[in-house]
């Protein structure tokens, strides 16, 4: 039986025909001959691809040995079982002795005419029923024992092992063998009724065998056929029944086979038939609730994997082959006959019921179905036709098998249904050459165009076996229990989870998912089982994670029940030490529930989907707390999908009629993330609600960076506009549902409705929203004055062709009928109008027909379906029509018009919204679910950024209130580090995406958090600086307190690292960092170069208060006891000062300063100051810096203050009472100073904020006598530096100079004086500035008033002078004619003050020895002085400078003249009068110094050419007020006494001045008609010196001056003596007459040859006449207006005086 094949042969090796099983043997030269092609989607097999040799098999022992003795191991079994035991030899030694018994034979076909479709279903159906109906014959013909005449070596069983092993001798390869006759005999046993379980066993672990070793694998020869005849043998697998644990291995070891062939690498080779069977059979071993828990289980672990291969399949199929396109390929037109039964359960398929009378299977759950239509068919079920044939006992009644009955596993299917048209691969046997090594019996010929085509299973078996996993959750199917339930939803979870898009894509799989699944399992979350729900939301959930883009009202209908269960309707409970604020945000109650008890009368109503969702019984408002937990774990695994929320918010927020899901179900985590809600529900619901918060804050912090993809979405600016749209139909809904009037004005007002006088723009608005009340809308229309409205309604309808209960129908779907007959009866009658405006229906007379109809059929509404009608009293159908006879154009209506309409609202109520809430509405609710869900469009999944803007900007503020609450309640380091980067990743995203509002709350609740930002200021009274740790701390309430506080730490920590780089996004936020900074720093907490005043300003540090007391801990003993301890507390409490801190406040204070330094608070501060940042970030921070600053406690008044100072106070040995000092707050100066720091900045920052800050600075100065001087000194340097500051900006009018300096000006002296220091460092800075400013400055009285008020501060001065100096000696020159005046007098002040060195002075001429005196006793004035005190040397020469630079501005003088818009005499007088006083009044200053420096100028400027005088008020000021008046000055006691030594000196020089004086300017005066007045006082002058009395030089020296000024006036021809017979000259003679009185021999020795005087004249004596001539003319020359008025006022009283003085000075 062996040979070489031919290259023709399909098959290698010898093989037995199919049909040994049915009677006899096939042809096998055909059989052999032929080849089998295999065509799929994936690949395709041609004749020879089973010609290849295959891949070796990996046994140890030979396969043909192995095949061998399983035979025998199978018949051994059997000859030991009473029915076999007398086999033939034969059967034991292996042959081909029984072949011949039968001789009948079998082929594919009976003739070649057949199409190649036909043929092939045909046939493999014909041999599929060959199969199964033959198992029957071998069971009645060879099962029996005791038939005579029948040999039992002829048992088909054992003669067909005996046959095979014949067969097999003759193979040396069993990988060529022909697969089907392999397992032909195992076959035949699996499907003998007449075996027994242990028989079956060893069959069917023979095959598991083959497959297991690769003996069969995808290269076997006619592999296609052999798995689906494997396929049919084991879904009709029969045996006698004997022990349930044998038969149960049975049923396992088939699970095992059934699991291997589906996921082996011939599964895909079973045709639909084949593996609708398969999962028959799998799920019948599910249902079996006689089978043991573990058979159950493991079915259901086998079909969850056989599921999961078949639903792998689908990904691969085009689903163009679905029956829902619309093209259906050739073929398959009938694919819809295959129907799959239901599993078995006690013997009968779930799901089914036998025919009565040949009708559809009805049960008692039809009719109460709402699903069931009128003709009694299920729609989510399909039924066979024709009933099911001959059902066979279940699996499960095999127990119960006696006396030869036998156990089935599945059910035989009715001939009708084992269609094999709807495969899809092919499987084709073509005809071919005879095969010499295969003759075995008889053979017949077969037509060369035979073929059989098996395709291989696809879309139609994977539908039928969705369809009957869906329907097994149908809830009103009593025979299905919460067991099979959930078995039905594991696998169903597992198909969605591997092909969930694919059957999406596929029409009749997504129809299945729409309707059917999503209504099953929203009616089965409701249920209290705690299993099966947790499997029901599991389902949903993997449902929406795949399928969701078609289901998206299902999905808002799901989503919107979980919002509503789980959303708790209890206030967040307050807990101590959490502020409230800090979860301000979490929503009370979601969007979508229905407002409280209260609100009912306000006229609100629910909104429409959220009625529809109680409609559909999904009320759940009250769970138990694991429904609970399990529906938060359903939310938290969709959440996990990176763009779950995302699509919710573009799909639904931004949808005008759908629910806020988005922000629902954020709000939802977040209410239930708070630790209260584990009292209603679980402790595991909080942290499973914070994970999912927080992985979708994740999501959207990892899609930062990603490229923004926005083609192929929705518009984010049409969303934005949707959006808005959104909340402006919702409120005005609301309000339209309290008043509609108001609502309409309001949606007109906001463009939502065009005209609200136009009837059809409301009506087009009212039909097209859902969210208004039903109720509510018609009540409205259907009022008298709205009958436009109604008209215009109801034009927006179109009932063409439909009946009038159909009409009406769609009518009320859209309002609810009021309760009012007559609005009722308003509303028919223009309904009648509105059906009959066209054309007349067909039947109907006219509108008042329909008028009388339309009542009718609300009334038999009504009547068919009040609970409160008992049956019996309902109408019938000829009621009804009685009461319509008559009304139809005097006619009646047809009655087959009527039967219909009564028989549609007897089986289809017309539902009114808001009238039901029970399951009498769910079916009418959910078609209108599924019909709005056609018009809503799939569902946009959104794999991008360009989103989460705004949908963050709707949802952070939830979010944050909870990561705050949780972050201060929780105690788990692992929570504290989910919350830190949930803050974290939330600033991020608000700083890209610029959402400043939900930075600045971050800001707040971590600054909160801290307790760093209280708004009640600590009290640092008590503040102890301590020595610890190498360095020094201030021991404060506050660190203490925030050093215990962890949490507070670590809330500080993410702060201040959380800002960097977000700085330009916070905004209010900068108040919180303000008010952390300003408590910090009292508290010095923050470091002293924070604000960088050093670097910036050239400002020392701030002084902060003081401390109590300074403890140093470094030397002290840690071990010291409690009496010590005890000792040091009561000595401070003796001395008034605060307990020593202990060691745990200190510990503390450096647990906060560690905490704190770590804490880039300068970093961030610096960050801010660059000319790179935006000046509106820094203007942010400003604003709230200046927040912090007190209201002024006095008004603003401003006083007009003169132009002259007011006196400066003398200064007093001892204390002086000034005003209460204020307290020193020296947080005022730190906001001062970061708002200067931060304002001056540059020009665009100035003119930003240069206003605001000078207005603060303004306020603090003003207020000066109501804060504290160290406060108000820096708050005018501040106002200084803004005043120069403000020079950058183009608006110069920020800061104006003019109020500025006025108010300084108007400080109290006291407070002038402490805070001179920083006043001149801000006029120093002014002036440093650019000439603009400058100039402005220094011709302002009241900068010169400061400084005057600041020269006799010792501390002040130097400044004060430099200043002044500067402005003198600048370039270019600041001296002008507005400040000419003030600037001589402040330096006349400085010289002045010199006269402090007069002590000096004549103290150390005092101590000097040996002096030489004069003759009088007198000491010279050229003594040397002891060195004076660096102070007083100090102010000494700035005397000394100030004298000099007043005799510089004798230089300004003619320049000042020229330009002066006075005239030249006037500004002559204005300008040297102040220079020559002020020189004049320094000639007196007891300093010798300063006095001979200003007589020498004084000198200078005398006889300077820049002179020039001209008339004679010009003389009269340069002699009368300046030379004279000094003079005179000097003589008097009071001055001399100042300086008794030095004085004498200046007498001395101011008479030389005179004569020098007189002597340079003699040629102008010459020829002025005063000269004589002016020589003569000059002379009384000199009379007067010479007689001072005063024992001074001037005895000597004035004779000598005079004498030069005698000869120099004859010299020059002025001063002439009389030529004798000439008449004498006024002047010679006067001349004459003074000098004689006190010079008498003067004239004669100067002039010997003048004649005597004239007769009568004696030469004067010093009697009593002359000294009252004298006197007299002394006060003469005081008070005159001229030097010619001093002559005649001569009298005697001054000399009286003089010698008055002298005399006592004799006596002294």
């Amino acid at each position: 039986m062996t040979g070489s094949p031919t290259p023709h042969d399909g098959v290698k090796g010898s093989h037995y025909a199919l049909d040994y099983a049915y009677g006899g043997p096939i042809n096998t030269d055909a059989t052999l001959a032929s080849s089998i092609q295999y065509t799929s989607h994936a690949e395709t097999h041609s004749a020879s691809a089973y010609a290849t040799i295959p891949s070796k098999i990996s046994i140890a022992v030979d396969p043909v040995a192995l095949i061998t003795t399983e035979c025998i191991t199978v018949t051994s079994a059997m000859r030991k079982h009473a029915r076999w035991a007398h086999s033939s030899v034969s059967a034991i030694l292996g042959g081909a002795g029984a072949s011949s018994d039968r001789g009948s034979s079998w082929s594919p076909t009976r003739n070649g005419k057949a199409s190649g479709h036909q043929r092939g279903a045909s046939q493999i159906g014909r041999l599929r029923r060959i199969a199964l109906e033959d198992d029957d014959g071998l069971v009645g013909h060879w099962g029996r024992r005791g038939k005579k005449g029948k040999s039992m070596q002829d048992n088909p069983l054992m003669s067909a092992f005996a046959r095979l092993r014949g067969d097999l001798r003759g193979c040396t390869d069993i990988r060529i063998f022909d697969t089907p006759s392999l397992l032909h005999p195992f076959l035949q046993v699996i499907r003998s009724s007449s075996t027994s379980a242990s028989i079956t066993s060893l069959a069917i672990v023979g095959i598991t065998k083959f497959f297991d070793y690769k003996i069969i694998g995808p290269d076997s020869p006619r592999l296609p056929l052999a798995m689906q005849l494997l396929s049919a043998a084991i879904t009709h697998c029969r045996f006698e029944a004997s022990d349930s644990a044998a038969d149960e291995i049975v049923l396992l070891q088939i699970l095992r086979l059934m699991e291997s062939m589906i996921s082996g690498p011939g599964g895909n080779l079973l045709g639909d038939e084949s593996v609708c069977e398969m999962m028959e059979t799998g799920l019948s071993m599910c249902c079996q609730k006689r089978l043991s828990e573990l058979v159950r289980r493991s079915a259901e672990v086998s079909m969850i994997k056989m599921c999961q291969v078949i639903f792998e399949r689908l990904n691969a199929l085009d689903f163009a082959l679905d029956q829902g396109s619309e093209t259906v390929p050739a073929g398959e037109e009938d694919s819809n006959s295959l129907v799959m039964m239901g599993p078995a359960v006690n013997g009968a398929p779930i799901g089914s019921m036998k025919a009565v009378n040949g009708s559809a299977p009805v049960d008692s759950e039809t009719l109460q179905d709402p699903q069931v239509t009128a003709n009694g068919n299920q729609p989510g079920l399909k039924r066979v036709s024709g009933g099911v044939d001959g059902l066979a006992p279940a699996v499960s009644d095999k127990i119960e098998a006696v006396n030869g009955q036998s156990s089935s596993i599945g059910n035989h299917l009715d001939k009708n249904r084992l269609n094999s048209e709807a495969c899809v691969g092919v499987l084709s046997i073509p005809a071919s050459t005879s095969n010499d090594n295969a003759k075995i019996g008889n053979t017949s010929d077969m037509s060369a165009e035979s073929s059989i085509t098996i395709k291989p299973y696809s879309l139609p078996s994977i539908r039928e076996l969705f369809r009957v996993l869906v329907d097994l959750l149908r809830p009103q199917n009593k025979e299905h229990d919460d067991a099979l339930r959930v078995m039905a939803l594991r696998i169903i979870d597992v198909a969605l989870e591997i092909a969930g898009p694919s059957i999406a894509r596929h029409p009749s799989l997504a129809t299945l998912a729409k309707d059917d699944l999503c209504r099953y399992l929203f009616q089965l979350i409701r249920t209290d089982s705690t299993q099966l729900l947790n499997e029901s939301l599991r389902v949903a959930g993997t449902l929406l994670a795949t399928c969701r883009e078609v289901l998206k009202l299902q999905q808002e209908l799901f989503l919107s029940y979980l919002v509503e269960c789980l959303h708790p309707r209890v206030e967040i409970p307050e807990e101590l030490g959490i502020n409230p604020e800090l979860y301000e945000g979490v929503p009370k109650t979601p969007k979508l529930v229905r407002p409280a008890a209260s609100q009912t009368t306000s006229g609100r109503s629910t909104p429409v989907p959220v009625k529809e969702r109680h409609q559909l019984g999904m009320d759940g408002t009250s769970r138990k707390p694991d429904a609970r937990e399990a529906m938060i774990e359903s939310i938290g695994a969709l959440s996990r999908i990176p763009s779950y929320l995302v699509e919710l918010y573009v799909n639904y927020d931004c949808e005008v009629d759908r629910n806020d899901l988005c922000e629902d179900l954020v709000g939802l985590l977040s209410r239930n993330a708070f630790p209260d809600s584990a009292t209603w529900s679980t402790t595991s619901v909080p942290p499973l609600a914070l994970d999912s918060l927080l992985g979708y804050v994740q999501f959207v912090a990892e899609r930062l960076d990603d490229e923004p993809i926005a083609s192929g979405y929705p518009d984010t600016r049409r969303l934005g506009e949707q959006r808005a749209r959104k909340k402006i139909i919702i409120t005005g809904a609301m309000r339209f549902n309290a008043d509609p009037m108001d609502g309409i004005a309001y949606l007109a007002a906001n463009g939502i409705i065009d005209n609200p006088d136009n009837p059809h723009s409301v009506a087009t608005f009212l039909k097209s929203t859902i969210r208004i009340a039903k109720k509510k809308l018609g009540e409205y229309i259907s009022k008298r004055d709205q009958e436009p409205l109604l008209k215009a309604f109801l034009e927006l309808f179109d009932f063409t062709g439909k009946r009038v209960d159909e009409a009406l129908r769609d009518l009320l779907n859209s309002f609810r009928l009021p309760g009012e007959a007559q609005l009722i009866e308003r509303i028919v009658k223009v309904f009648s109008q509105k059906y009959c405006a066209n054309s007349t229906p067909e039947g109907i007379a006219n509108e008042d027909a329909v008028f009388t109809l339309t009542y009718s059929i609300i009334m038999l509404n009504t009547d068919q379906h009040n609970p409160n009608v008992k049956k019996e009293k309902r109408m019938t159908s000829n009621d009804f029509a009685k009461n319509l006879r008559g009304i139809n154009g005097g006619g009646d209506f047809a009655p087959e018009y009527l039967e219909e309409i009564y028989k549609n609202i007897r089986t289809n109520e017309i539902i009114l919204p808001d009238e039901h809430n029970n399951n009498k509405a769910f079916h009418y609710t959910w078609e209108g679910l599924l019909a709005k869900a056609r018009n809503a469009g799939t569902l946009t999944i959104c794999n991008t950024n360009v989103f989460d803007a705004d949908m963050f900007r709707a949802t952070w503020r939830p979010i944050v209130a909870t990561l705050s609450y949780v972050f201060m309640s929780a105690s788990d380091d692992v929570v504290f580090s989910r919350v830190v980067l949930g803050f974290d990743q939330c600033a991020q995203i608000a700083a890209r995406y610029g959402i400043t509002e939900a930075l600045d709350r971050i800001v707040f609740c971590l600054s909160s958090m801290s307790s760093l930002s209280s708004k009640i200021a600590t009290n640092t009274a008590l503040n102890t600086e301590v020595q610890a740790d190498g360095k020094s701390i201030m021991v404060s309430e506050l660190a203490v307190k925030f050093g215990r506080d962890y949490k507070a730490q670590l809330a500080c920590a993410v702060l201040f690292r959380l800002i960097p780089g977000k700085e330009q996004s916070i905004q209010d936020g900068w108040q919180h960092i303000s008010r952390i900074w300003l408590n910090l720093f009292t508290n010095s907490l923050l470091p002293p170069t924070f604000s960088k005043s050093q670097d910036l300003l050239h400002m020392p540090p701030i002084s902060l208060q003081p401390p109590s007391h300074i403890i140093d801990r470094g030397g002290k003993n840690s071990e010291a006891g409690l009496l010590s301890s005890f000792t040091s507390y009561l000595s401070s409490y003796a001395a008034d000062e605060p307990p020593e801190p202990s060691e745990e406040e200190v510990e503390s204070t450096l647990c906060a300063v560690d905490c704190l330094a770590s804490c880039p608070m300068e970093t961030i501060f610096v960050k801010i100051l660059p000319r790179q940042m935006p000046p509106e970030m820094r203007q942010r921070l400003l604003r709230a810096l200046l927040k912090y600053l007190p209201e002024p406690s006095s008004p603003v008044v401003l006083v007009a203050r003169p132009d002259q100072p007011r006196p400066i106070p003398v200064r007093t040995n001892g204390h002086r009472n000034g005003p209460q000092s204020q307290p020193y707050n020296p947080s005022v100066a730190f906001v001062l100073e970061l708002a200067i720091v931060i304002a001056t900045r540059d020009a665009t920052s100035v003119a930003l904020m240069g206003e605001a800050v000078a207005d603060a600075l303004q306020n603090v100065v003003r207020d000066a006598n109501n804060v504290h001087p160290l406060v108000l000194s820096r708050a005018v340097f501040y106002l200084l530096h803004l005043l120069k500051a403000s020079q950058m900006s183009q608006d110069r009018s920020i800061v104006k100079t003019p109020v500025v300096l006025h108010t300084i000006s108007g400080f109290d002296q006291h407070i002038v004086e402490k805070a001179a220091d920083h006043i001149l460092q801000g006029l120093a800075l002014c002036l440093q500035s650019g000439s603009s400013l400058r100039n402005e400055i220094v011709n302002i009285p009241d900068f010169w008033n400061i400084l005057r008020s600041l020269h006799t501060v010792p501390e002040a001065a130097p400044e004060a002078f430099n200043i002044v100096e500067n402005i003198v000696t600048s370039e270019p020159v600041s001296v002008t004619a507005d400040n000419y005046g003030a600037t001589i007098t402040i330096l006349n002040d400085f010289a002045s003050a010199g006269s402090i060195g007069a002590a000096v002075e004549q103290q150390g001429a005092r101590k000097q020895p040996g002096q030489q005196r004069d003759r009088r006793g007198q000491r010279f004035a050229d003594n040397v002085p002891t060195q004076p005190s660096s102070a007083d040397r100090e102010i000494v020469v700035r005397g000394y400078k100030a004298v000099i630079l007043i005799s510089q501005l004798t230089y300004r003088v003619p320049d000042l003249i020229k330009y002066s818009k006075l005239k030249r005499e006037e500004a002559w007088i204005a300008y040297w009068t102040p220079i020559f006083h002020n020189l004049r009044t320094q000639c007196l200053n007891p300093c010798r110094k300063i006095r001979r420096q200003a007589c020498s100028s004084l000198q200078n400027a005398l006889l300077s050419s820049e002179l020039s005088p001209s008339d004679d008020e010009e003389w009269t000021l340069i002699f009368r007020d300046v030379l004279f008046d000094l003079i005179k000055r000097l003589i008097k006691p009071e001055v001399y006494q100042t300086d008794p030594i030095g004085m004498s000196e200046t007498r001395l020089q101011a008479a030389n001045l005179l004569c020098r004086t007189f002597l340079h300017h003699l040629p102008l005066l010459s020829q002025k008609e005063g000269m004589l007045d002016l020589w003569l006082h000059i002379l009384d002058i000199m009379d007067r010196l010479m007689n001072s009395g005063q024992g001074d030089n001037l005895e000597e020296a004035v004779p000598e001056s005079l004498k030069n000024i005698l000869l120099v006036m004859a010299g020059s021809g002025i001063l002439k003596p009389p030529a004798p017979e000439q008449p004498r000259s006024e002047l010679w003679d006067e001349t004459c007459k003074r000098v004689d009185r006190f010079l008498p021999n003067l004239i004669v020795e100067l002039f010997p040859r003048a004649e005597e005087p004239p007769l009568g004249s004696h030469p004067p004596t010093a009697s009593a006449e002359t000294a009252g001539q004298r006197q007299k003319e002394d006060e003469d020359g005081e008070h005159a207006d001229t030097p010619a008025a001093a002559d005649s006022a001569v009298a005697t009283k001054k000399d009286q005086e003089l010698q008055g003085e002298t005399g006592r000075e004799g006596v002294n």
